[in-house]
């Protein structure tokens, strides 16, 4: 859903932080093309790989992923059937928006219970210094990449409200 002139400033300042998250999420990808590139020549050329580079990637697609959710709600890019949607908007369209409704609050539910998870995993992780790789050779904390989930989950929890919302909004104009 793109910001429209009936949307606040609260939500058109939403939505520009929701694309911020999603390039930063971008630029993470890029980041771990240059690394994954200069990894590979490293090997083939000098013989010298670059340390860290599996324990890295595997934490950044974590992160690309929490980082683009919010932006993905935002935009209608998330998986979904929308076949029965789509019939029930032509012949029922208030049962199409009562469905589209339930599922953004269920959607809204399920990434509170991965917050409501997430937010102790990522104090302990920073508590106890929690790391990926081998000691002393190379390692990365893992509570930057927790809090990211986090905060991802919040903006996609934020998100799917204000699609509910709007959705809302527009059954009262029917």
């Amino acid at each position: 859903m793109v910001a429209n002139a009936q949307d606040g400033p609260a939500i058109r300042g939403f939505y520009r932080a929701l694309a911020l998250l999603n390039v930063a999420g971008a630029l993470l990808v890029v980041g771990l093309l240059v690394l994954i590139n200069v990894d590979s020549l490293g090997r083939t050329l000098f013989s010298a790989p670059v340390l860290g580079v599996i324990e890295i990637v595997e934490l950044s697609l974590v992160a690309i992923v929490f980082l683009a959710l919010g932006d993905a709600v935002r935009a209608g890019r998330l998986t979904r059937s929308e076949g029965l949607l789509t019939i029930l908007g032509e012949r029922a369209p208030r049962v199409s928006r009562a469905m589209r409704v339930m599922f953004d609050l269920i959607a809204a539910a399920f990434l509170a219970l991965i917050m409501a998870g997430g937010v102790p995993r990522m104090i302990e992780s920073y508590e106890r210094g929690e790391f990926k790789g081998t000691a002393q050779v190379f390692t990365v904390p893992e509570w930057p990449v927790k809090l990211i989930i986090v905060v991802g989950a919040i903006a996609g929890i934020l998100a799917f409200l204000v699609s509910v919302w709007r959705e809302l909004r527009a059954g009262r104009g029917e």
